[in-house]
């Protein structure tokens, strides 16, 4: 087997190992972040389970760490409180960032990790079968609930040299996307072999782990070999480490050869991150801002490379350098050695430890700047401009750019610093707050800005509504759920929320479905890709949408559909997407008995009353999810079952 199929059939409740088929597999620990994290826990808490049954359940707090009012303050108390009644760690704003910290302190090789965040499968660097998912998945999840998905395909990632002087691990997942797209991924699980993984630390790992994500894949895994154990030894963990690879004739969907050594330093241009062309193609860009720091590339490494190669030197002065180290770790380890002061010196801003201007939570770019990021993800507007043209490079090239003032490939350095891994890490877990003992009575707090989350009913006889809204391919979540620094507070809040649902691609679209009473939306390719924000399907269904009829689905938005009732139709001939115009009427007559018919491979018909057509729709969903769409979504289904 490979290292996927073991990592599964460990864990494996049900189902059986062929790709497609349905399967649920046991999640060892979860991870929330706060602007997440806080619908999870209300969900969690309306499912009335008293504390977690995961062996390690984490809380953290670094996104919504701007507090400019209330609203962030009240959900972090809230957070803290209710995890500390539950059994849940809680880690405090300042700690870092989730998918950082969790890979230094918390992961375990061989273990699964389910998260409410689309880059959990950054764990994926240290061997463990890491996935994002939708909140309330992961609710159910830390009630002791298997976690259901589509048995993935493994793509065998072969690896073969050495990087080159200034290229590195964001050079090597950008020319993956550069191959395979946003869509590359879909349904699969990238697993990485071959003589060059050796030479590749657990950061560089991370990193490409961490952007597996923007393949769309359902995750990504390395080997946990010598280089995870001493990682972990250095993190005083060694006890955590258990060897896991592939067998010599392990068999695989597909596999793809990266040759390291041919690699150049790479750029995501505006606006996805399979844009991809050569550093030296644009080197003429000029610079605006540069932002070092995400989940992706704010190692304690990563910050000493960008340390050296700033020492003794200034940033250009039409550039804004903002850099935001990964954890309270690294931080502490750069303010202990004097590179903090090398950085400073040099003329960066330093952030605070937590997500920032990658989610659009500060450090929004000027009207129509340039701004080179090492984050993961560059769409139209996510980091609060919309008209800023974000590029997405390794920190290497971000200096090299900082420093110019334009787009910069950091061969123009010179000799290239090294950068050795510690041999022991500053470990000092006192922002890590432990759950209450079992027993204990613990107050939960909730501000007024928490809000109670919009909840489906059992499907109807018909259904019927408009066709609200009609979006091209490739609509991110951003889109559908916009997250900047004015929204991101009221993630808590969803009749709030609802008033931006997809303003983006049309400020009327939340007006026009409260008029209608909800109906539907019509959507190209690859819908709802990116972040594995619930807020995407629950504003929706504030809104009373009750299906989308799209191209395709990315795979947690999908899940996060029929989690909340909401139909995920796919049409069976893409022309009639042509047909449909704005407003139009559909109606789904006998839908319990369609829906029923679907898990056995049954189109749904969808009859559009202004011209007539039975519109042949697929409706991609095993028995299980059948039952949670016709129960009106996962929680009413999980009340019913415990009945």
């Amino acid at each position: 087997m490979n290292i996927t199929e073991k990592l599964i059939k460990s864990h494996l409740v049900s189902g059986e190992m062929v790709p497609g088929k349905e399967i649920a597999i046991k999640i060892d620990q979860t991870l929330t972040q706060d602007s997440t994290g806080t619908m999870a826990y209300l969900q969690f808490e309306a499912m009335g389970i008293p504390r977690v049954k995961t062996e390690k359940s984490v809380a953290y707090i670094d996104h919504n760490t701007l507090q400019t009012g209330f609203e962030n303050a009240d959900d972090h108390k809230y957070i803290q409180t209710v995890t500390k009644k539950h059994g849940i760690y809680f880690s405090k704003p300042g700690n870092g960032i989730c998918h950082q910290v969790h890979l230094e302190r918390f992961g375990k090789p061989g273990k699964t990790l389910l998260g409410s965040d689309s880059h959990t499968p950054t764990g994926g660097g240290i061997g463990m079968l890491a996935i994002g998912a939708g909140g309330l998945d992961v609710a159910v999840a830390m009630g002791g609930g298997a976690y259901y998905l589509a048995m993935p395909q493994v793509c065998r990632v072969v690896l073969t040299g050495k990087l080159s002087p200034w290229v590195t691990a964001k050079d090597v997942i950008l020319e993956v996307l550069r191959r395979l797209t946003v869509k590359g991924g879909v349904g699969k699980v990238m697993e990485y072999a071959g003589e060059g993984v050796k030479t590749l630390s657990v950061p560089q790992r991370a990193t490409i782990t961490n952007m597996g994500a923007e393949l769309g894949a359902t995750t990504s895994v390395f080997p946990s070999d010598e280089v995870t154990k001493a990682f972990l030894r250095a993190q005083g963990r060694e006890e955590d480490w258990v060897e896991l690879k592939a067998d010599d004739d392990a068999v695989y969907d597909e596999e793809i050869t990266i040759a390291l050594d041919e690699i150049e330093p790479l750029v995501a241009c505006p606006h996805s991150p399979d844009n991809i062309k050569k550093v030296s193609e644009l080197k003429d860009l000029a610079v605006d801002q540069v932002a070092i720091g995400s989940c992706t590339n704010s190692s304690y490494v990563d910050m000493m490379t960008v340390a050296a190669l700033l020492k003794g030197k200034t940033v250009d002065p039409n550039v804004s350098l903002v850099i935001a180290p990964g954890s309270k770790q690294v931080m502490n380890m750069l303010a202990a050695n004097g590179a903090l002061a090398d950085i400073i010196s040099a003329g960066a801003r330093i952030l605070e430890c937590g997500c920032g201007p990658c989610i659009g939570m500060g450090q929004a770019p000027a009207t129509n700047a340039v701004s080179l990021r090492t984050v993961n993800r560059n769409f139209e507007g996510r980091s609060g401009t919309k008209s800023a043209q974000v590029y997405i490079v390794s920190p290497e090239t971000a200096v090299a750019s900082a420093l110019s003032g334009k787009l910069t490939d950091p061969h123009t350095l010179g000799e290239a610093p090294v950068i050795e891994m510690p041999e022991h890490f500053l470990v000092n877990d006192n922002l890590v707050i432990p759950p209450a003992p079992e027993g204990e009575c613990v107050k939960v707090v909730r501000g007024p800005n928490i809000q109670p989350f919009p909840k489906n009913t059992k499907v109807p006889k018909e259904i019927k509504g408009e066709a609200l809204i009609k979006v091209e391919d490739n609509i991110t979540t951003d889109h559908i759920m916009p997250s900047n620094a004015k929204l991101l507070p009221f993630r808590s809040n969803v009749p709030y929320l609802a008033d931006y649902c997809l303003t983006p691609c049309d400020p009327d679209f939340p007006a026009r479905a409260k008029k209608a009473g909800g109906g539907f939306i019509i959507a190209g390719q690859n819908y709802g890709q990116g972040s594995s924000r619930e807020h995407a399907a629950l504003a929706p269904l504030q809104l009373g949408v009750k299906g989308v009829i799209a191209k395709s689905f990315a795979r947690i938005h999908m899940a996060n559909l029929i989690n909340n009732g909401i139909l995920p139709l796919v049409f069976v001939n893409e022309w009639d997407y042509d047909n449909i115009k704005l407003g139009d009427e559909f109606v789904i007559k006998y839908a319990a008995d369609q829906i029923a018919g679907a898990a056995q491979g049954q189109s749904v018909q969808v009859t559009n009353l202004r011209t007539g057509d039975e519109i042949p729709t697929r409706l991609n969903i095993s028995e299980r999810q059948r039952d949670i769409l016709l129960a009106g979504g996962l929680l009413n289904y999980t009340k019913e079952s415990a009945k």
